[in-house]
């Protein structure tokens, strides 16, 4: 189920001239689910790349030493995603490369905090934020969907439409 709020934006999003390439690492596939759950996302969404293991996102930054939940991680993985868009589309359209790195929780014990990182490539250059999560009395879903909800918002502003 799509929150009514965010089909709003979706339908705006498939309804810009955007097409878009999305790599993901950890989080982020709901944002993609509802992408597709709305009319016109085969316009919208060229291709996506769920990049969980060490040596997916290596294919995608290049750098192995790189921490997998980074501003560069995001970032290089934003670039990949504009260069495959680039290869992807044709015609003459404003192309979006979405990076989307993020540590939720999980079924074993890990150090940090739970949070992501996400960039979009454009032709104008990379744009990069950074989202904290709470983990007190949140579940795995509930993180995935604030972490959708944020790369929704995100891609909506960068096809220019209004929050």
């Amino acid at each position: 189920m799509i929150p009514s709020d965010l089909a709003e934006r979706i339908t705006a999003i498939h309804a810009a001239p955007h097409r878009l390439v999305l790599a993901f690492a950890g989080a982020g596939s709901v944002g993609l689910a509802w992408l597709h759950a709305i009319a016109g996302s085969s316009r919208t969404v060229l291709e996506a790349i769920d990049a969980y293991s060490t040596r997916s996102r290596l294919s995608l930054t290049g750098d192995l030493n790189a921490p997998a939940v980074s501003a560069e991680t995001a970032q290089a993985m934003a670039a990949w995603a504009y260069r495959r868009a680039q290869a992807l589309c044709d015609g003459e359209w404003p192309l979006l490369g979405v990076g989307l790195t993020a540590a939720i929780i999980t079924d074993r014990e890990r150090r940090g905090a739970d949070h992501a990182f996400l960039a979009i490539s454009s032709a104008t250059g990379i744009e990069t934020g950074h989202l904290t999560l709470n983990r007190a009395g949140q579940h795995r879903l509930d993180q995935e969907i604030q972490i959708s909800r944020w790369l929704i918002d995100e891609i909506a502003r960068a096809c220019g439409i209004p929050s």
